[in-house]
This record gives C-alpha cells, sequence and structure tokens, in this order.
C-alpha cells in the first residue's frame, strides 16, 4: 500500500512538473504579470479609477488566487517538497502573493494599493534570465563594499574642502557638509554641475575649477568605473557557471539515455537466449 501511494504521489510529482516547466505555462505567468502591471498602471489615472473601482478589485481578486494557484501549483512539482522553500526566488514570490492575501481587503487604501504594484517583480523571479542577472548583482554586493568605503572617503574630503573654501561664496550648495555632500552627488552624477553649480563659484573664484575638475575625474571616471568593472565581472562569471552547470545537465542526460540504450540491448539479449 505505501508503494503504491508513493507512486501514485510520484506520478503526480511527475505531472505537475512536466506542466510547471512547459513554456507555454512561464510564457502564461510572463503575460499575467505584465497583465497586472499593465491594470495598475491604468490605476494611476483618477478619471478612469474612479468609475471603474470595483472592477479593478475584481480583476485583482481574479490575479491574485491564479498567482496564488500557480505558486501552489510550483510547490506541488517540487521533490522533495522541502526543496521549494530553500529558493529564495521561491521565497520571494510566496511573500509578495501572501502580502496580496492580507492587504485584499484594503484595496481602496492608497498605501496598501501601492504595494500592490511590488507583484510586478515576480517577472524578474519567472524570467531566467533575470533571475541570473540579480543573482550577479547580489553576488557584487561583498565586492563592492571597499568600492563605497574608498567613495565614501573621497566623498568626504571633497566635501570638508569645498565647505572650506566656498562656504561664503555659494552658501546654497557649500553652506555645511550635509549641503556639500549633497552638491558632491548632484556633480558626481554630471548633472548640471558645470553651468549649474560650477560656473557661478567660477565667476567669483577662477582657480575653483580645478576642486569641481579634479573631484569629477576621481569620483566620475575612477570610482565609477570600478563599480562597473566589478559588476560586469561577476555577471560573466554567473553565465559561465550556468552555461557550465548546462553542460553537466546535458552530460548527464547523454549518459542515461546511453545507459538506456544499454539496459535495452541485454533485455533484448535475454529475450532471445531464452
Amino acid at each position: 500500500m505505501k508503494m503504491e501511494a508513493r507512486q501514485k504521489q510520484n506520478s503526480f510529482t511527475s505531472k505537475m512538473q512536466k506542466i510547471v516547466n512547459h513554456r507555454a505555462f512561464t510564457f502564461t505567468v510572463i503575460a499575467l504579470i505584465l497583465f497586472n502591471a499593465l491594470i495598475v498602471g491604468i490605476e494611476t489615472y483618477p478619471r478612469i479609477y474612479a468609475d471603474h473601482k470595483w472592477l479593478f478589485y475584481r480583476i485583482d481578486l481574479v490575479l491574485l488566487w491564479i498567482f496564488t494557484i500557480e505558486i501552489a501549483m510550483r510547490f506541488l512539482a517540487s521533490n522533495p517538497k522541502s526543496a521549494f522553500f530553500r529558493s529564495s526566488w521561491n521565497w520571494f514570490d510566496f511573500l509578495i502573493v501572501a502580502a496580496g492575501h492580507i492587504f485584499a481587503g484594503a484595496q481602496f487604501v492608497t498605501v496598501l494599493r501601492i504595494l500592490r504594484v511590488l507583484r510586478v517583480l515576480r517577472a524578474i523571479s519567472v524570467v531566467p534570465s533575470l533571475r541570473r542577472l540579480v543573482d550577479a548583482l547580489v553576488m557584487t554586493i561583498p565586492a563592492l563594499g571597499n568600492i563605497l568605503i574608498l567613495m565614501s572617503i573621497f566623498f568626504y574630503i571633497f566635501a570638508v574642502i569645498g565647505t572650506m573654501l566656498f562656504q561664503h561664496v555659494s552658501p546654497e550648495y557649500f553652506g555645511n557638509l550635509q549641503l556639500s555632500l549633497l552638491t558632491l552627488f548632484q556633480v558626481v552624477t554630471l548633472e548640471s554641475w558645470a553651468s549649474g553649480v560650477m560656473r557661478p563659484i567660477f565667476a567669483e573664484v577662477p582657480w575653483s575649477w580645478l576642486y569641481f575638475v579634479s573631484f569629477v575625474l576621481i569620483g566620475t571616471f575612477i570610482i565609477f568605473n570600478l563599480f562597473i568593472g566589478v559588476i560586469v565581472n561577476n555577471v560573466e562569471k554567473a553565465e559561465l557557471t550556468d552555461n557550465e552547470e548546462d553542460g553537466e545537465a546535458d552530460g548527464l542526460k547523454q549518459e542515461i539515455s546511453a545507459l538506456r540504450k544499454d539496459v535495452a540491448e541485454l533485455k533484448s539479449l535475454l529475450k532471445q537466449s531464452k
């Protein structure tokens, strides 16, 4: 009886795996996520939303239960079931859908309605290429720590120097340390740093260009390139590991198919000997 129950359970799990791993299932989930994103976007138009509140509410409930069924199917397809919760992406999907059920009765509270847009983030967990990219970005966090410390040191040094030099010339930008840090953040993004920040000070202090140009060279062209280099390096590593895993999986499949052929040949030989 136990063997029959296990066989039935295994056959059910294999059927669920075929459904969940099918391309049509993935494309359907992605289409529903995009549809959910479209609905949330349309709700931002007050005239449309005010006239069709209950329609949006019903559509959201239907989508919420569809996503719940989808996660339940993925859980049933896991073998063993504990493997479902080993994936951080499964936890991510589960928490988003659970939050939707918790706040389902408060759809018309503005803050809680905003939380529904987080459901669009599920597109990351569904698309494998996006998952790899996010995993690579997470891998960069430890490496970026040293770069952030280096960047903080340079920001602090230039902020103190800028406050000392230009506090009286441009108090709106360099009046105190926090204003100087905010100004340097604007400069490092290259957003109107020359016309908006440097030139008014340059009109009063002709040599001030040395300060701004040196900060732009260090902050933008050196430190930001370090950020980009670390991220690109980790993305390449993630792609290489994925390719190696795919190659190992293909090798295992080939070995299994070869073993099946050998077993079939042995069976045919045994039949012939009988």
